[in-house]
């Protein structure tokens, strides 16, 4: 077999390649979700009517808070399969020269978000090597769900709403305040809005098991997507993806931080494109709508309504009545940002 030599940059693989990979993998019939795009996690039936739900995701951001951000973009995962998460395993790479202190901070970390979730460690590996040069966090959640409750990315239908919790794009401009604050002092950005950007990561912070988890208990809903790289639009693609179908938003119901727009607008960015973890793309049944709006505001999250599901394919933009396809990132502008910067 030949194969391409063709360079990626970093950020997710190009979905043609991820799709001719996952095409090769073998099925089971237990394996009620399986990998593929637009899926967050999978489910297996362990009988009498549960599945097992289990995601997998690395961190490399967020040096100083690695072991937390680890358990909480794992548990989000399991979440949108409509899953409590429960139990997490961790892979730890420290790099060569790492102190032992470091390795305290990230197991206390870990530990304290899994009691914030109500998760129980229950193993993993760590280890010194030379193989990273900073710090790398594999996390496993595991969690469980009824069959009949369970969310599956393959069943939003059309003529569903689309329901965004909070606003984009937490994660991706955090990141940029706490690890890049020269540069974007450098740009223009003024310092109370560095400042400003800079907590979101714990306020609202980029956990979104309590949005899940109360988008469930109205419904449940027909599917749930956690935007993360590439940020809603690259969600808003895979989600339709899943389905087979085609979403359309609305651009101005689409709720940004104004942190978001402050930084995005010296960057020369686009706001859906950012890293996006802390929000959650819900699709819900239209005459569901308005009950999953309320369950998920009496938990006092935000949410709003900001588009819908039809036949076809792709994601559109609706701007003052006009269609027009969504941009689809090849990798998340804070990649490409910081790529230029490098």
């Amino acid at each position: 077999m030949l194969y391409s030599l063709t360079v990626m940059d970093s950020g997710k693989l190009p979905p043609p390649l991820l799709q001719r990979l996952l095409a090769t993998l073998p099925a089971d019939p237990r394996v009620i979700v399986g990998p593929g795009i637009g899926r967050d996690a999978a489910a297996i039936d362990i009988g009498g009517g549960r599945a097992l739900v289990a995601a997998a995701d690395p961190v490399t951001f967020a040096q100083d808070r690695i072991g937390s951000y680890a358990v909480y973009v794992n548990a989000n995962d399991v979440a949108c399969l409509g899953a409590r998460p429960a139990w997490f395993l961790a892979t730890v790479l420290l790099p060569a020269g790492a102190d032992e202190a470091e390795a305290e901070a990230i197991f206390e970390q870990i530990g304290t978000a899994c009691r914030e979730l109500g998760v129980i460690p229950v193993g993993g590996h760590i280890e010194v090597t030379a193989a990273v040069e900073h710090t790398v966090v594999a996390g496993t959640m595991l969690g469980e769900v009824e069959i009949g409750s369970l969310v599956q990315p393959a069943n939003a239908r059309p003529g569903d709403h689309l329901l965004l919790t909070k606003q984009i794009a937490i994660e991706g401009t955090a990141l940029l305040a706490r690890d890049h604050a020269e540069l974007l002092r450098g740009h223009g950005v003024a310092a109370g809005v560095i400042e400003s950007a800079a907590r979101l990561l714990d306020e609202p912070g980029i956990g979104v098991v309590p949005d899940a988890l109360a988008a469930v208990r109205a419904g449940p809903p027909h599917a749930m997507h956690d935007p993360t790289e590439g940020g809603l639009a690259t969600a808003l693609l895979e989600l339709a993806e899943a389905a087979g179908l085609r979403a359309r938003v609305r651009l101005n119901d689409i709720p940004v931080l104004d942190e978001t727009r402050a930084v995005c607008a010296a960057l020369d960015a686009d706001p859906l494109g950012l890293l996006a973890s802390g929000a959650l793309l819900v699709a819900v049944a239209a005459e569901r709508c308005d009950a999953t709006l309320a369950a998920v505001r009496e938990a006092g999250i935000q949410a709003a309504c900001i588009g819908d599901l039809v036949s076809g394919q792709g994601a559109a933009i609706m701007d003052s009545g006009i269609e027009t396809p969504l941009t689809a990132f090849a990798r998340d502008e804070l990649a490409r940002i910081l790529d230029t910067v490098a």
